[in-house]
């Protein structure tokens, strides 16, 4: 993997628009120049270079003028554009005399003048340069930093129509992204860009250096596919302390003190910093650029302006100072009543931090508190510190359940064991019941396990609301652990429009709501109900929203579209796939809960996959993956490292594919979405020019699927069998499923695998429109192409051609993807005379294989193999296997293409 060097330059990324505007800008005579104004860092310096580097030329030259080098030496910074012996003891002589130097003997050559920090430029250089860019000699291209004061260099040469004004902000969250693909030359996953982004806020120095210091430190590392982040692995780098403790030395006394205490506790209350500073501190703080103000409602708090800000200021406090700090204001706050449930999360969390201890009651207030917000690693910091005296089965559980969220399922266990042997009455054990199930099942892919405690309860139970409660749960597992015909019995009495009395907390009712609605979606959605699926999962993600908004939720409400985006895919809105599932991330990015995020991304990748956009849809399983094995969540591995193994080998990545097909069976089997793990073995195979064995690995896997009445998954794999030649095999199979199976995507997936087996060119080209139409651009492609394949051999070349040129539109949008239906757009005709079988030697032959190892894949002699491939060479018109890949649109054997 290549990364961008340490040095100074990093490639200019993210800033299209500012070189668009000064392009055009710049093709203006009228115009004197550009300067660019923006905070320290931003990049201003980088993008005046390129300006520069794309004007110097035929009779422009360049050249750089660090204003801030010499700025009480007058005209220190252009001494080198003076001539030798320049007398400027008449400035109109003078400066005439440097204008006439500039320009040449012909007067005719022109300069593009850099000046670094236009604000630092003293007032000769000043003059002297704005008597230049009058005359016409030169134009300018400045940097100017804000928040301080601009002076009279920028007035003079800064302002007025024929100078163009650019205002550079920082990145925003895109554009740091688009800045860390390209520096590292490849894809980071969300939570290693939102670490970055928050940390630099998207300045580009800080970017820079807490980049390189992650390279350095081995916390940001590259898996093959993707770039990840060590968790909690964004420490200030030595050259930002350095800086940002330079900046902050300027700060003393009060406004010190106030710093100090942000950096431990902000946000603060306006008052609370206004008493230890005064009004007139904290406004030249915010001023300088140090501190921010917000109004939150009838509360208006003071913070630092960056995050580096505290992380730096902290290293700086002394132990004893940093305990005074913290019990100060937890006076102050104590003194104001706490009145904001947040409160009491600060005050426990600075009592632990200052002494060590807190009240005991004011911890479990907290940590109850935090559970709403889902902060699970606070929730965990609270309760370990509650004293033996005051565990009971409620707090063992609360914790418990924290750490399962942070994926410390063994530990969890521990805990959720100790809450049933505290457990005092029915209602506590089925609680502890139902949560430790949830840990088994969830986050430590136990299923059977899991489905043994929740029955061994059933056993013991008599009370109907708790035996329902354990039905239910018993139901949500079943129906996403490859059991969704059993789940949806089970679920079916589940309320779409849930609701807890108003005065309620949440309890293991919501909790085995959230779970068995969930679940629900996944069980109509597997079953075939995909569009009844939809409806169910929007209904229930408005109730949960309810519920959360009510104080009374378990889990986010973002995790019930994990299955609603699953559902969408199968129901062909993979538009609205796509941006439901960009509404789930930002928000479970938002609450920091891992799983139901990885699953999230696993799903993403699939309506990728669906859609056609294999190259994003191992980007997404990709991202799986990494952050599934960063996080030690193993239920999502298996169905990630699938989709991994299928989209790398349909980009014809063999060895990528091959490695994550390994990966897979080694996962634990969690049995959601049965029998689709088979499309990686197979599309490798398809890869390796294995076609029949592809078919056969379809056909079984379809077979898995139906056994266990997965009928989406069984329409996947069927329909991928008719793709790769089968269509006459499962056409009956396929049209039987049809009538069991509701949506558009199914409909036209089974006319597909009519027109295949038909070699009916009309229905091929009708479907092909209708796939499109859907958004999934891959079927569709293949669709066309098979039409055009039809047309052309039944003496149709124009309608063969209209086809062909569809295909081709089409599969622009599925980027470096060639499948078998495809060879015949985009191969040689001859290779389209080419038997199965010739084709499978041919693939396996330009992927470099021996003739003895494609004798042994193929059940052949060597000699019939070799007889293969001079049939074959014939055919093409070559003389060599090396000349096969171009032939046969594939890639060749040192050609394999990179994951990014």
């Amino acid at each position: 993997m290549r990364v961008s060097d340490g040095g100074t330059t990093w490639p200019l990324v993210a800033r299209d628009s500012e070189l668009a505007t000064f392009d055009q800008a710049w093709a203006d005579r009228r115009l004197r120049g550009a300067v660019l104004f923006g905070p320290a860092g931003v990049g201003k310096s980088r993008l005046a270079e390129e300006f520069q580097s794309r004007t110097v030329g035929g009779r422009w030259t360049g050249t750089h003028i660090a204003a801030g080098s010499s700025p009480h030496v007058p005209l220190g910074a252009v001494a080198h554009l003076l001539p030798d012996g320049a007398d400027l003891t008449d400035p109109v002589r003078g400066f005439a005399a440097v204008a006439r130097d500039l320009a040449g003997p012909r007067g005719n050559r022109r300069w593009v003048v850099l000046v670094d920090d236009l604000h630092l430029l003293d007032t000769a250089s000043t003059v002297l340069l704005h008597y230049l860019l009058d005359a016409g000699v030169i134009r300018l291209i400045g940097t100017v930093r804000t928040g301080a004061p601009f002076g009279d260099a920028v007035d003079a040469l800064a302002q007025g129509d024929a100078m163009l004004r650019i205002d550079l902000a920082p990145f925003d969250a895109e554009q740091t992204d688009r800045v860390l693909r390209g520096v590292l030359g490849g894809p980071v996953d969300r939570q290693a860009l939102r670490a970055f982004f928050e940390s630099s806020l998207g300045n580009a120095l800080y970017l820079r250096e807490l980049v390189h210091a992650a390279l350095e430190a081995g916390t940001l590392t590259h898996d093959g596919e993707i770039w990840t982040l060590a968790q909690d692995a964004t420490p200030v780098p030595s050259v930002l302390a350095e800086l940002i403790s330079a900046r902050l030395a300027t700060v003393t006394g009060p406004g010190r003190a106030v710093l100090e205490l942000l950096a431990l506790c902000q946000p603060v209350a306006l008052a609370d910093a206004q008493a230890v500073a005064g009004l007139e501190a904290l406004v030249e703080l915010e001023e300088s650029g140090l501190t921010r103000v917000h109004q939150d409602g009838r509360r208006t708090t003071v913070s630092l302006a960056h995050p580096l800000y505290g992380e730096v200021l902290r290293d700086g406090v002394p132990r004893s100072r940093r305990r005074r700090l913290l019990i100060q204001h937890i006076e102050q706050v104590k003194a104001h009543g706490g009145r904001r449930r947040s409160d009491a999360v600060r005050l426990a969390a600075r009592q632990l931090a200052a002494t060590g201890t807190a009240d005991p009651a004011l911890l479990l207030r907290a940590a109850m508190i935090a559970r709403q917000a889902h902060d699970h690693r606070q929730v965990d910091e609270l309760l370990s510190a509650l004293p033996d005296g005051h565990r009971t089965a409620s707090t063992c559980l609360m914790n418990g359940e924290a750490l399962m969220y942070l994926a410390r399922w063994q530990r969890a266990d521990v805990l959720m064991a100790e809450a049933e042997s505290r457990a005092v009455g029915e209602r506590e054990r089925v609680t502890s019941v139902i949560v430790r199930t949830a840990n088994l099942y969830w986050a430590a892919a136990r299923t059977q396990q899991a489905i043994d405690v929740n029955e061994a309860a059933l056993a013991l139970v008599s009370d109907p609301a708790s035996r329902r409660l354990l039905r239910l749960n018993k139901g949500a597992m079943l129906a996403t652990a490859g059991r969704p015909a059993e789940g949806a019995k089970l679920l079916a009495d589940v309320e779409a429009d849930f609701r807890l009395p108003k005065d309620a907390t949440a309890s293991p009712e919501s909790g085995v709501w959230e779970a068995a609605a969930l679940s629900r979606t996944a069980a109509l959605c597997c079953g075939g109900r995909v569009e009844e699926a939809v409806e169910w999962g929007w209904r229930v993600y408005a109730a949960h929203q309810l519920l959360a908004q009510q104080g009374q939720a378990t889990r986010t409400p973002y995790s019930q579209l994990n299955m609603l985006v699953f559902a969408l895919g199968d129901a062909g809105q993979l538009n609205l796939a796509r941006e439901t599932s960009e509404v789930a991330l930002a928000g479970l990015v938002d609450a920091d809960v891992a799983l139901p995020r990885i699953w999230m991304t696993a799903f993403r990748g699939r309506v990728e996959w669906l859609a056609g956009d294999v190259a994003a849809a191992r980007r997404w399983y990709a991202e799986a993956v990494a952050q599934a094995r960063t996080h030690g969540f193993l239920p999502p591995l298996r169905q990630a490292w699938a989709g991994l193994g299928a989209s790398a080998a349909l980009l014809g990545d063999v060895r990528a594919a091959e490695a994550a097909v390994a990966e897979m069976r080694n996962s634990p089997e969690v049995g959601f979405a049965a029998g689709e793990e088979g499309l990686a073995q197979a599309w490798l195979l398809v890869a390796q020019g294995r076609l029949a064995e592809a078919r056969t690995v379809l056909t079984e896997s379809a077979r898995d699927a139906r056994r266990t009445g997965h009928r989406t998954s069984e329409l996947q794999l069927l329909t991928d069998v008719a793709r790769l030649g089968g269509a006459a095999e499962v056409v009956d199979r396929l049209t039987a499923l049809g009538r069991l199976y509701d949506g558009p995507f199914a409909a036209a997936r089974i006319r597909l695998a009519t027109g295949l087996a038909e070699d009916d060119a009309a229905v091929l080209q009708a479907v092909a429109g209708e796939l499109e139409d859907l958004g999934a651009h891959l079927l569709a492609a293949e669709a066309a192409s098979a039409a055009a394949a039809v047309w052309r051999s039944t003496g149709h070349p124009r309608r063969a051609t209209a086809a062909a040129h569809h295909a081709r539109a089409y599969t622009e949008r599925c980027p470096g993807v060639r499948t078998p239906l495809l060879v015949t757009t985009h191969t040689a005709p001859a290779a389209r005379s080419l038997s199965e079988r010739e084709h499978e030697v041919a693939v396996r032959a330009a992927a470099g294989t021996s003739s003895r190892d494609i004798a042994v894949d193929l059940h052949l002699s060597v000699r019939t193999v070799d007889n293969h491939l001079q049939h074959i060479y014939a055919k093409l018109g070559i003389t060599n296997r090396g000349q096969l890949p171009r032939f046969l649109g594939a890639p060749a054997p040192d050609d394999q293409p990179s994951p990014n």
